[in-house]
């Protein structure tokens, strides 16, 4: 008897624990720590599958003039708005794969603004602000210790005072889940 009780106890604490890790919604609240390119993340789960993504992050670029013998650094400030549609949830949770902070594959309509750079060789040549809008697909898992991996592609429309343009999107970000 002894033996059953504490293999349905054993039993009921692993659903619990496995129950921890796979949801079918995404978070109402979460923040992250982006490495790569320094910055903060916020994204606000507002129904079962949808997200708003808020970053705000350094991004930054390096170009070499080979006649001048030149080259420059310069580093600008970054916000990166998504609108999120988290579309197999249900499918990896069925899978028993890992769901929590947002684990899974996303479609996303996403609007980037890069700011005038902070740090510059302007003699070397100007960086302009830039706007892009882009559709873009992507995936996000967060894994044991909240290490945080997030790829997304997609082909979007490029506006700053010079040109506007096709442009491909892609980025990859690795970071920490921070809180709960």
């Amino acid at each position: 008897m002894k033996i059953r009780f504490s293999f349905l106890l054993l039993l009921a604490f692993a659903a619990n624990v496995h129950s921890q890790d796979v949801t079918t919604r995404v978070e109402k609240n979460q923040f992250k720590i982006n490495v790569l390119f320094p910055g903060f993340v916020y994204e606000h789960g507002f129904s079962e599958k949808n997200t708003l993504y808020s970053e705000v992050s350094l991004g930054f670029g390096y170009r070499k003039n080979g006649y001048y013998d030149e080259s420059t650094w310069s580093f600008y400030p970054i916000i990166n708005e998504q609108f999120r549609h988290y579309y197999n949830l249900e499918k990896r949770a069925g899978k028993g794969k890992r769901t929590a902070y947002n684990s899974g594959n996303f479609l996303a309509l996403n609007a980037v603004c890069n700011f005038k750079s902070i740090s510059t060789n302007d003699d070397y040549g100007e960086y302009v602000p830039s706007f892009t809008i882009a559709p873009i697909w992507g995936f996000q898992r967060t894994y044991k210790g909240k290490l945080n991996l997030e790829v997304h592609l997609g082909a979007g429309v490029n506006f700053d005072k010079f040109n506007t343009e096709f442009v491909p999107v892609a980025n990859f970000t690795l970071g920490w889940v921070i809180g709960k």
